[in-house]
């Protein structure tokens, strides 16, 4: 690792510039900063990032995305992301072809138009606008390299269903007790029409209720605390003590 760090250095004028513009970062003291950077480092050595549609990636764009994934990891193993090797940009958000099986069987193809999409073992795919939106523009809850990067956390158990392999000593009953309990909730204010407390796009499916609560955790905490103290519980134990000092 550490020939790896020495390597390849990423410009401290790039990376100062960069991080210094994402508010997401802004809570990380000192030392926190420090090991970000050497996750970064090498999570762009480890992954290709390309640009689709004739996009130039530049390196303060690899910079921006590959700094905001490896907050998901700063307290976690420095493996998580270690079973895949590429991310892509698209100049914007993108279009996708999938199937969908009805209550009955029938296969019906749908196409969506998406700003992010993590494939449980291959790339993950963002919307540079989005990423930019984000980084410029931020608004609480909402953050697509975040979003889609915990999807990949939670696949590393093989399947997406909001169950990651949780930290040592961490209770999986309780973990599924808390979540379940807020996405119930969640899922039947969406049903009534009621505006939840939270993006009720986080009601699809509980892998993507841990997605949209991991947004919340790094950039809205006091809101996912008040409306699912529970959940906000769980993912403090999962991903301390990168923001611990400025979660209530």
């Amino acid at each position: 690792m550490r020939r790896i760090l020495r390597q390849n250095q990423i410009p401290h004028h790039v990376w100062h510039r960069m991080t210094r513009k994402i508010a997401v970062l802004q809570g990380l003291d000192a030392v926190q900063m420090a090991h970000l950077r050497e996750l970064t480092t090498c999570f762009l050595h480890n992954k290709a990032i390309n640009g689709a549609q004739e996009l130039e990636v530049t390196l303060a764009m690899r910079v921006a995305v590959a700094a905001q994934a490896c907050l998901l990891i700063l307290n976690l193993d420095t493996d998580c992301f270690d079973s895949w090797v590429e991310v892509i940009l698209y100049p914007g958000a993108f279009r996708v072809n999938q199937e969908q099986a009805d209550a009955i069987g029938l296969v019906h193809h749908e196409e969506s138009i998406l700003s992010g999409e993590a494939w449980l073992r291959g790339s993950v795919i963002l919307s540079w606008d989005d990423v930019e939106r984000d980084i410029y523009h931020p608004q609480p809850g909402r953050n697509v390299v975040l979003h889609e990067f915990s999807h990949k956390l939670d696949g590393l158990n093989g399947v997406a269903n909001g169950l990651p392999p949780l930290r040592r000593g961490m209770s999986r009953k309780r973990w599924g007790e808390d979540f379940s309990a807020a996405y119930a909730a969640l899922c039947r204010q969406v049903a009534l029409g009621k505006s939840g407390c939270i993006n009720p796009y986080a009601a699809s499916s509980p892998a993507e209720f841990f997605a949209v609560c991991s947004e919340y955790f790094f950039t809205a905490p006091d809101s996912l605390k008040n409306c699912y103290p529970g959940v906000h519980r769980q993912l403090t134990l999962f991903y301390r003590p990168a923001l611990q000092a400025r979660i209530p």
